[in-house]
């Protein structure tokens, strides 16, 4: 799939659709962004040129092209039928409310050709409903990215029950030729993967905090400074197959009981409210304050750190 000349169409101009806009535009697609709000994606359009400008100046710009050539390939709309017009590819960003996706993808299915395809940016939406009003479900897929996609590649993509094969491998080549990490779900589950793994790692460790057991901070140590630095390079699979002399296999045999018995003096699921969550809540505020200063401070340190892990990563 070249992407000489083709247009994506990314509805909805918030942080995600910024983000969309941007990776699309590193990999050299014209994207048409559109917002319902009258001025939202010309102002994001001024965003992104900031955003551009200094990841260029920092030498952490994505692609082959420069900001300025990245640039010339954003165009605003606040007309969708124009948005719209030349798209072999629509993402959808915007809030996420169930209403508002459905109402987008039944208007968006009567503005282009039936070989369009239609992608939702849905975090926790099962397709099956996101797309539950749309006439031909076949084109319609879930491309849910990690915050924020230009830094954190991982894109999940989760088909309708009704979805073409060829359209998940025409989606996965797109997001792999704009230098995303797809992977495919054969089905849809609620919470898909990356949430269902990332909930039950939440869980244990607000479990441990609660008890007692463990301070926030510590815990939040446990995870950058042990399990995270493996599973930044391997995943849960390839760390018990490493972690025994003879691979997976002797891994089970050595460890497996083990594991059962701790899983299942796993508690119920938290309710993550009442005195617990205030008290936790506290604990965090003392550590980074919730103010915005404090946080956005955070959010950009996390962003620098992301983009030096991912040029790492791309050399190993």
């Amino acid at each position: 799939m070249s992407s000489s000349g083709k247009s994506i169409t990314v509805i909805g101009s918030g942080l995600i659709g910024r983000s969309w806009a941007m990776v699309f535009a590193s990999g050299g697609y014209r994207v048409r962004i559109y917002d319902n709000q009258p001025g939202l994606a010309a102002k994001a359009i001024t965003e992104i040129r900031k955003q551009l400008g200094e990841l260029e100046e920092a030498s952490m710009l994505r692609g082959k092209l420069s900001s300025s050539d990245q640039m010339a390939l954003l165009n605003s709309y606040d007309d969708l039928e124009q948005a719209l017009e030349g798209a072999f590819f629509v993402q959808e960003s915007v809030f996420e409310d169930l209403a508002a996706k459905q109402s987008v993808f039944q208007t968006v299915e009567c503005l282009v050709g039936s070989e369009v395809i239609l992608s939702s940016s849905t975090s926790c939406l099962l397709p099956s409903n996101v797309f539950s009003g749309v006439q031909t479900p076949n084109r319609c897929i879930v491309s849910h990215p990690v915050n924020p996609p230009y830094y954190v590649k991982l894109v999940e993509l989760v088909p309708h029950p009704d979805t073409l094969r060829t359209v998940v491998d025409a989606t996965h080549t797109l997001m792999t030729q704009v230098g995303q990490c797809p992977v495919r779900l054969n089905k849809e589950i609620d919470g898909f993967a990356l949430n269902r793994v990332q909930y039950a790692i939440i869980a244990e460790s607000w479990r441990l905090v609660e008890e007692g057991v463990i301070s926030v901070r510590d815990i939040d140590l446990v995870m950058s400074e042990g399990l995270g630095m493996r599973y930044a390079f391997i995943g849960p699979m390839e760390t018990m197959h490493l972690n025994a002399p003879a691979g997976l296999e002797d891994y089970l045999q050595r460890y497996g009981a083990g594991m059962r018995r701790v899983l299942n003096s796993a508690q119920p699921v938290p309710q993550f409210s009442g005195e617990a969550a205030e008290r936790i809540t506290k604990e965090m505020s003392e550590l980074i304050p919730s103010q915005q200063e404090h946080l956005s401070a955070r959010r950009e340190r996390r962003d620098h750190l992301l983009m030096g892990l991912a040029r790492l990563k791309e050399k190993h």
